[in-house]
């Protein structure tokens, strides 16, 4: 599947002062995958080292970590040359190896001629752990996501889809109906297979929403197992039990996550080392609320209230067992939890275009679901299901704030109305040229 993260991973391979990289992600978002076709591509060959399913090769790392050693000692037990400037050097699910960790400062201060690379599903999880030592400024780093709905127009063979999206948006001119039709209709799709590669390509083959939820559930269990793997047993009920939640959270009015959802009495203290897991392993996303929406708008976060969501759509629609004939009927506008779908749908969009996460809520009822910084300008953005789309929020902050204008995501065609941007679903994506 076409990816954008080649091209980062070009980048950095032509970047001057080039240091080894971490790709970091959830699983099954298709790391490995991109990091291989970029080393068969880019590279003579390359040494594929996955240090999770090998414990013989992780005791390479244990001892002395100097690169001379490291080198020669994986070319031995590879049977394949390390070359300095041809070789692609890929140490896979690098978390199940301190030491291996700790190696690549030493890669970028005695052996910057070599191209590592290291990815890890857990990283974030596993670095947190006192025995890790992060090689704090000498790597680099890109954090990967699932397929965004621009990659998933890609995968289903709808690039000209994508491209005439694009034109569109840069004219902000309404699509053709029948394209408009299309488009929502795959947006639908995404909502219900999500961006996991595998899904994705099940579905490609087969056409069935039935046999992809297999592959979803499995993916599931995953995080569920590696919740006990990688978290103090203490700490594992609790983030099972916020992970659990988080159907329930979405499908109310008010949003803001609430710890006593997930039990009596709860609290951030109980309960803030489990979200801070949730989202180091990648499996959620936070959108933390704006007290004012001065620049920065960083500045002005309320650390204590905010809104979490699944990383990934497909993944969210498994989790709380929503049926996909109600994603895919238009008639399906009133339920409370659609309104979370679509707002899940938004936020993952722009976690994967590098768009930071806030929402806006005054001190009465008025609410803003996303909050852009976008050059000099704070822009308020209000996501709706259907398409009727009549609220007062956008207006009340753009006249508190002094926006320029206010931006609405929904099923409309593209448009501009009294001050308000109106942009399709599908076109979020678009927003990173923004």
């Amino acid at each position: 599947m076409k990816r954008k993260v080649f091209n980062q991973l070009v980048a950095w391979k032509n970047k001057q002062g080039r240091m080894p990289l971490i790709v970091n992600g959830a699983r099954q978002i298709g790391k490995t995958f991109s990091i291989s076709e970029f080393g068969e591509n880019e590279f003579a060959n390359t040494v594929y080292i996955n240090l999770e399913t090998n414990p013989d090769i992780r005791q390479i790392f244990e001892g002395d970590i100097s690169p001379a050693r490291i080198v020669r000692l994986l070319e031995s037990s590879t049977n394949m040359r390390i070359i300095e400037g041809e070789t692609l050097l890929f140490l896979d699910e690098i978390q199940a190896s301190e030491r291996a960790l700790t190696s690549l400062k030493y890669f970028c201060e005695q052996a910057p001629q070599y191209y590592v690379v290291a990815a890890g599903s857990l990283l974030g999880v596993a670095i947190n752990r006192e025995k890790y030592s992060f090689p704090v400024g000498k790597i680099d780093e890109i954090n990967m996501f699932p397929l965004d709905f621009e990659e998933f127009l890609w995968a289903m063979d709808r690039e000209m889809l994508a491209d005439e999206i694009k034109i569109h948006f840069a004219e902000f001119k309404p699509m053709p109906e029948i394209l408009h039709k299309q488009a929502l209709e795959l947006y639908n799709y995404y909502c219900i297979i999500g961006g996991m590669p595998a899904v994705i390509n099940d579905f490609r083959q087969k056409q069935s929403f039935l046999t992809i939820k297999d592959l979803q559930n499995r993916i599931l269990n995953e995080y569920i197992a590696d919740m006990s793997k990688y978290a103090k047993p203490a700490t594992t009920a609790k983030i099972y039990g916020c992970y659990k939640s988080i159907p329930t959270q979405l499908a109310k009015e008010n949003k803001k996550f609430q710890y006593k959802i997930v039990q009596k009495g709860g609290t951030a203290t109980l309960f803030g080392e489990a979200i801070e897991w949730l989202l180091l392993a990648g499996i959620t996303l936070k959108n933390q609320r704006l007290e004012h929406g001065f620049i920065p708008i960083k500045a002005y976060q309320n650390l204590s209230d905010f809104k979490l969501y699944m990383g990934d759509t497909g993944m969210l629609t498994m989790h709380s067992g929503l049926p996909a004939q109600m994603l895919l009927s238009s008639s399906v506008t009133d339920n409370t939890f659609m309104g979370g779908m679509a707002e899940n749908f938004v936020a993952q969009q722009l976690a994967a275009i590098k768009i930071p996460l806030f929402y806006w809520k005054s001190e009465d009822t008025a609410e803003v679901d996303f909050v852009l910084q976008i050059g000099i300008d704070v822009v308020p953005v209000e996501v709706k299901k259907g398409v009727h789309t009549r609220s007062t929020s956008l207006a009340m902050f753009v006249k508190k704030y002094k926006s320029p204008y206010a931006i609405r995501i929904s099923q409309k065609h593209f448009g501009f109305e009294n001050n308000i941007k109106s942009i399709p679903f599908y076109a979020l994506f678009c927003l990173n040229n923004y």
